[in-house]
């Protein structure tokens, strides 16, 4: 079947170029997302998948070249999943996510931001302090591939380097096939977790069998040869533990609020460091928190937005889901002198009610920072609150999102149920090169 040619719009979330088909009249017909493809663009596509009103393609002859079109800096782009618009420029990628967010917030809600803020930046290589790498043995090549998965495959991509992590992981990723190739238990480790903090790197080996001492030789050499140290992980998560070598501890720092936030490898925390100092800058800020203030921070994690916030305000509490983060960030509240400000409670803010809130006491402003679920069930509780207890209801909420659809869905809760106004939204691009779009938007009580 010969290519078909079409004009590209658009770029949808998983940074396809998006157009349509003309039909016989002359009129827009059915949509089409095409792989490599950029809005401005004219291309060719072949048909990898088709369904009644849609098909998807992946670009075979550029007729017409976008503006916004770079050569992509890693080799490998195409191939690797680890990132999908290397082919753009930087800052149009920005605006290609401010442009998503916008359309969320209006498509799905019906909601439009008072004012839209400038985009926060940050390093758009060597960004990546947290990455899962997988790894595969390849018994009939005799060989081991470390890294990401290919691009809408299961399979691991053949890379060689990666600019997105840091230059010494990336120097690292064929060092890695070389070791877990010698290892005895070489087709029993299927990834490796790199987490990177102020003045360590820590690979967690997820290691399905036990080791041996040639196994356990070769891990030492190597952490002292690549100055790293190496946990193991017999089953799951919360079997990690640091195996060489020992006593080194992982931290990040928030100098602007002398916060020193110590973690482990498997812990959640923001892949990006210098963008996470930007956004907690920014949150505080927004959040205006004056020095009489009580304040709650939802879906604490580790503290990361509470302990900062609690150098500014009268008291923080600090909520999640799990007792063994909260018992942690209770743990980094202390190690910080913070623990007189800050209280935190273990609750699943995935089915919290307006009786809860009431419980919990009144916030002058709230902080909410949920996965990619989002805060459905809080949204309502407020609405509720809003209802039921109007006096008790934060003044102004700061939501920080990775997900822009999720954050529609509930600001079209909290404003036109909750009684807020979506005065400020805007995005933070804490994952450059990729469709994946983090904001921050600022809901004032009307």
């Amino acid at each position: 079947m010969q290519d078909k040619i079409i004009d590209i719009k658009s770029l949808d979330m998983d940074a396809r170029g998006v157009g349509h088909l003309e039909n016989e009249d002359g009129s827009p017909g059915k949509v089409v997302f095409v792989e490599g493809a950029l809005p401005g663009e004219r291309v060719s596509f072949e048909t990898t998948k088709k369904k009644k009103n849609w098909e998807a393609g992946r670009m075979t002859v550029l007729h017409r070249e976008s503006s916004m079109r770079v050569k992509p800096r890693c080799p490998h782009f195409g191939v690797c999943g680890g990132c999908s618009m290397q082919h753009m420029e930087p800052s149009a990628q920005v605006a290609v996510k401010q442009r998503v967010l916008e359309d969320n917030l209006w498509h799905i809600s019906k909601v439009k931001a008072g004012n839209i803020m400038r985009p926060m930046y940050g390093p758009t290589w060597g960004y990546r302090y947290r990455a899962r790498l997988s790894a595969r043995y390849l018994a009939k090549r005799e060989t081991v591939l470390v890294g990401f998965n290919e691009r809408g495959s299961g399979f691991v991509a053949d890379i060689t380097e990666c600019h997105v992590l840091p230059p010494h992981v990336s120097d690292m990723l064929v060092p890695l096939r070389e070791l877990i190739g010698a290892m005895s238990i070489c087709s029993k480790v299927p990834q490796i977790e790199v987490a990177i903090g102020e003045d360590l790197t820590a690979m967690v080996m997820r290691n399905m069998e036990a080791l041996t001492a040639q196994d356990e030789a070769l891990l030492k050499a190597f952490a002292d040869k690549w100055n790293i140290q190496w946990w193991l992980q017999p089953a799951g998560p919360e079997t990690a533990a640091p195996f060489y070598p020992v006593g080194k501890e992982l931290y990040y720092s928030l100098p602007e609020f002398n916060v020193r936030m110590p973690f482990k490898p498997t812990d959640f925390t923001q892949v990006n460091h210098h963008i996470n100092r930007v956004l907690v800058h920014k949150a505080l800020l927004l959040l205006e928190v004056q020095p009489g203030d009580r304040v709650a921070d939802l879906f604490c994690g580790l503290g990361n937005f509470t302990l900062p916030l609690a150098t500014q305000a009268r008291e923080v509490v600090g909520i999640e889901g799990s007792t063994a983060l909260t018992e942690r960030a209770l743990a980094n509240a202390r190690a910080n002198g913070l623990s007189e400000k800050t209280f935190f409670y273990t609750r699943n803010l995935f089915d919290v009610t307006t009786e809860d809130l009431v419980a919990l006491g009144h916030f002058e402003r709230m902080l909410i920072d949920p996965p990619r679920d989002g805060a459905a069930a809080l949204s309502v509780a407020l609405a509720g609150l809003r209802a039921s207890h109007p006096e008790m209801m934060p003044k102004r909420i700061v939501y920080v999102s990775c997900s822009p659809s999720t954050l529609a869905r509930d600001a079209g809760v909290l404003v036109h149920e909750a009684g807020y106004v979506l005065s400020k939204a805007g995005v933070v691009n804490m994952f450059p090169h990729t469709s994946h779009v983090e904001s921050m938007a600022v809901f004032d009580l009307a």
